[in-house]
């Protein structure tokens, strides 16, 4: 096994400015560069071609940690507290939507140890800022006691297949379906608005129509308010070690892969109208695409808008595959409760509180 090297970074700014208009957010912020969950589709591992790495077994077993992330972010956000006199709302509404996650997962495993999330959450709700964060990993469970005295949050769950045995070989580190629908449940279940992103859908994988019923049946359940479904992309880096996944893990599936894209990074025209009839076909179906907020847009466009923006700025059925799915029974029924994951200590008020109104007191 691979030995995984951590690597601490410092940063000039956390908040990254997303300049691309039919973007659903402002700003992004990524506290990790390279992701432990060591996904063979993940669309981030062509941005290592960035700063002179690899998009293969490096993008997993080298990460990057922003370990000073918190503190540019607080400088960025003071700085623009002071533009406005420290008015807060006028604040919040000039930055407008920040994103957490849109290149790597910001709750992978190193996290847990490392909190760089975790602080830079508690800032974003100590200035009020309209938050959004897509992540694969209950770990953002910890951080609930921030989550739920935020103003307006939400957390999207990426989850492309009930299938434990798909999950396992290709996203080799990435924590199980049965987890993830769990983390669903608490979140809604606390009030927080939760989404599904059923993304990337893996051609001839995770494509059968009666199994992404299956995964909305079970996300609906246990009370997700959205859900977007979008269709995995291949860039030039990325395609070349998803293949050499395949040709370990699903070697009948290579040549239909390279047929379906073979010019380039999208599937073939014909396939792509089908799968987003089925697709739309699906959300309506179960009432997952009828939000008017700005969440909504993110939830139809984000997974296949923010590989190019983030990009710019910084057939057969698997044999067998039906045997592998979680029944509803077994996962809203666990043999045993899961613990909820606890912060190393709870967020007090202060830290939520901005400045100003710690200054502030009665006479």
């Amino acid at each position: 096994m691979a030995h995984t090297q951590y690597e601490r970074i410092t940063t000039k700014q956390t908040l990254n400015r997303v300049k691309e208009e039919r973007m659903p957010f402002d700003w992004s912020i990524n506290p990790y560069r390279g992701c432990g969950h060591g996904c063979s589709f993940c669309y981030a591992r062509a941005f290592q071609s960035f700063i002179g790495m690899g998009a293969e077994d490096e993008f997993q077993h080298h990460i990057f940690m922003k370990s000073n992330a918190a503190e540019a972010l607080e400088k960025q956000l003071s700085s623009a507290a002071r533009k406005f006199d420290h008015d807060i709302e006028a604040m919040r509404r000039f930055i407008g939507q920040v994103t957490i996650g849109t290149a790597t997962d910001p709750y992978q495993p190193i996290e847990s140890k490392e909190g760089i999330t975790r602080e830079c959450l508690k800032l974003l709700a100590k200035y009020r800022i309209s938050t959004s964060i897509t992540t694969r990993s209950p770990l953002v469970l910890r951080d609930m006691d921030i989550l739920t005295r935020m103003e307006n949050v939400s957390v999207n769950i990426s989850l492309n297949t009930l299938n434990g045995d798909i999950i396992r070989k290709l996203e080799p580190a990435s924590p199980h379906p049965e987890g993830r629908l769990d983390t669903i449940h608490r979140l809604s279940a606390a009030g927080i608005r939760t989404g599904l992103f059923v993304a990337p859908v893996l051609p001839f994988l995770t494509d059968k129509e009666s199994e992404l019923k299956d995964l909305l049946s079970q996300a609906k359940v246990r009370g997700v308010s959205f859900a977007m479904i979008s269709l995995l992309r291949l860039s030039r880096d990325v395609k070349k070690w998803y293949i050499e996944t395949l040709k370990h893990q699903f070697p009948e599936v290579v040549q239909p892969y390279r047929e379906l894209y073979g010019q380039g990074a999208y599937a073939e025209e014909h396939y792509v109208r089908s799968f987003k009839s089925m697709a739309a076909r699906l959300l309506n179906e179960y009432e997952l695409n009828g939000l008017t907020s700005e969440a909504s847009a993110a939830a139809v466009s984000k997974a296949g808008a923010i590989e190019s923006v983030t990009s710019q700025q910084n057939g057969t059925q698997v044999e067998g595959a039906r045997d592998h799915l979680l029944s509803v029974g077994d996962l809203l029924a666990p043999a045993q409760p899961r613990k909820l994951p606890q912060p190393a200590a709870p967020v007090s008020g202060e830290e939520l509180m901005p400045d100003i109104e710690q200054l502030s007191f009665p006479f």
